[in-house]
């Protein structure tokens, strides 16, 4: 069985329930889910339709000619065996028949939700003898979330099912362990932590919650909560799949097209970036080469933005001017808006390649990074960038990996400490100083061609990296206990210096038992090794590629 993860991210510490609480599939609940359920069954029933209308009907004569071969039902009967008398009762002949339905009942998923038989306690089921209180305890237990844990959100797709696996991370127990997943509808590409409840009905609009935004190859944007377990439905959607039912003649007139527009994406979603300041605001990129600012409070697109000639394929908020917004795309610049005006030019920075990855210095907020697909690294002072990309030129530039720069990050507490993941497998660390990077170590988690490196967002867990890839695993490494990391940027951060004595590695996953053997065997070989492979270019020089 082939799996893969495609992206992962950290939620905090603090923001998750204690106690996640049990899906409720009350009346009310379940009118909602039935008139979004309705509105995609109509559209795809539509879809269906002018396939068949489409089809190229065939030719009567072969029409006639299967006719003619085609056995009659009085043949079928003499050559039936005989039933057995005990599975009469059954009949099973019209096993498969359809049954008749009214015109209420037209929704084959839901139709008969509502007639099962169940209990407002287990005291009253007869057929269930433990008691409520028990069983309670027991899944109280089992999905106890502590204040000193975080949680990590793998998107993954295994064959052709696609889910959100929510991952425990105990540190001080070395354990990671998958909590709940969710499914989804398409292969996800982004995932984003949200800080703010939405649709959630009897809680304030901008109280602290635990939600997340997924993005995937449909258009629309489902946003989840993640302090409920084993969840129908999204508790919205963002997108033309989100629209209520008074909107639906105006949707379906615009439904057969695919342009962009400035109400919903019309293609793929491809990043999205949540806003800490104007908690309200989340930011999407898609391949309909669009960007859209979405206003959680109503579910509904705020503005649309159209300033590059590409896919776009990531996207960054600015810590400090937080209505500035940094994306990359796949024709070859970075733009740096301001969402406040949106028919003004950003500014832009050009590169050699498709870009994969933008990131705002998280200790600069002058200084920006770009990796390419080249396996580049871009380093960028937004102070000289231009409305004309040709015209920008790079504090410095590194030839980080022989491949695509998948994916990389920047330590939030550690100034200068990056990691970059690429497909050529390996994960490498760097330290960034004033001179430009160097090379702290370079490793092979196993995972495959590596899709995401992130660090974790706390301060007491500063040093962990999640890394995940092709080959659907995810580890977390406490790089704290590598030698060169220590020496590196242990006086950074006091608390976590390094004693004389030697650390035992820290590499946590689900499969510890596979990956405890190959995490070992060279480590300290790879420390220095690999700096001569690392080819820097300072203030915009040329720099030659393989």
């Amino acid at each position: 069985m082939s799996s893969m993860i495609t992206t992962t991210t950290w939620v905090p510490r603090g923001f998750a329930a204690p106690f996640p609480t049990k899906y409720n599939f009350d009346e009310e609940e379940f009118e909602r889910i039935a008139s979004l359920a309705k509105l995609q069954l109509d559209d795809a029933k539509e879809d269906l339709e002018e396939a068949q209308e489409n089809e190229a009907t065939p030719e009567k004569s072969s029409g006639k000619k299967e006719q003619e071969n085609k056995p009659s039902a009085e043949d079928d009967n003499a050559s039936d065996t005989e039933i057995d008398d005990d599975l009469k009762e059954y009949d099973l002949e019209h096993y498969d028949d359809d049954d008749e339905q009214g015109e209420g009942q037209s929704m084959a998923m839901f139709g008969n939700v509502k007639s099962l038989a169940y209990y407002e306690s287990n005291e009253d089921d007869p057929y269930i003898t433990l008691k409520d209180d028990v069983e309670d305890e027991e899944d109280r237990e089992d999905l106890q979330i502590l204040a000193t844990d975080n949680l990590l959100l793998a998107a993954k797709v295994e064959d052709e099912l696609a889910h959100l696996e929510v991952y425990v991370y105990e540190d001080e127990a070395d354990n990671l362990y998958v909590h709940h997943d969710i499914m989804l509808p398409a292969i996800p590409l982004c995932v984003e932590w949200l800080d703010i409840p939405v649709s959630k009905p009897g809680v304030e609009k901008d109280a602290a919650a635990n939600f997340v935004a997924i993005g995937t190859f449909d258009p629309d944007i489902e946003i989840w909560d993640l302090d409920t377990v084993d969840c129908m439905y999204p508790n919205a959607i963002l997108g033309q799949g989100g629209n209520a039912e008074e909107d639906k003649k105006k949707k379906k007139k615009k439904k057969k097209s695919k342009k962009a527009n400035d109400e919903y994406h019309v293609d793929a979603v491809l990043a999205l970036a949540a806003n800490r300041k104007h908690r309200n605001l989340l930011a999407s990129a898609s391949a309909d080469k669009t960007v859209k600012l979405w206003d959680l409070h109503t579910a509904k697109c705020a503005k649309s933005y159209s300033y590059h000639a590409d896919k776009i394929c990531s996207l960054s908020w600015h810590s400090v001017e937080s209505t500035v917004l940094l994306s990359g795309s796949y024709d070859r610049t970075a733009a740096v808006a301001d969402m406040r005006a949106p028919g003004e030019q950003p500014m832009k920075v050009g590169v050699e390649s498709d870009v994969e990855n933008v990131r705002w210095d998280p200790h600069d907020p002058n200084f920006f990074y770009v990796s390419t697909e080249r396996g580049v690294i871009h380093y960028f002072d937004v102070r000289n960038a231009s409305k004309d990309p040709a015209a920008s030129k790079t504090v410095w530039k590194l030839q980080a990996h022989d491949e695509s720069v998948s994916s990389f990050d920047l330590n939030p507490v550690i100034p200068g400490f990056m990691a970059t993941g690429s497909t050529d497998k390996t994960v490498k660390l760097w330290n960034i100083s004033a001179e430009g990077p160097s090379l702290v170590v370079s490793r092979d988690f196993g995972v495959g061609k590596v899709f995401s490196t992130t660090f974790a967002p706390d301060k007491e867990v500063a040093f962990r990296l999640a890394v995940a890839g092709s080959k659907g695993t995810v580890s977390v490494w406490d790089t704290s206990t590598n030698p060169g990391v220590r020496k590196a940027f242990g006086q950074r951060v006091p608390t976590k210096a390094s004693g004389d004595g030697e650390v035992e590695d820290r590499l946590v996953g689900v499969d510890d038992d596979e990956s405890s053997s190959s995490e070992e065997e060279g480590e300290n070989e790879e420390d220095d090794d690999e700096e001569d492979g690392a080819a820097l270019s300072h203030d915009g020089d040329s720099m030659d590629e393989d």
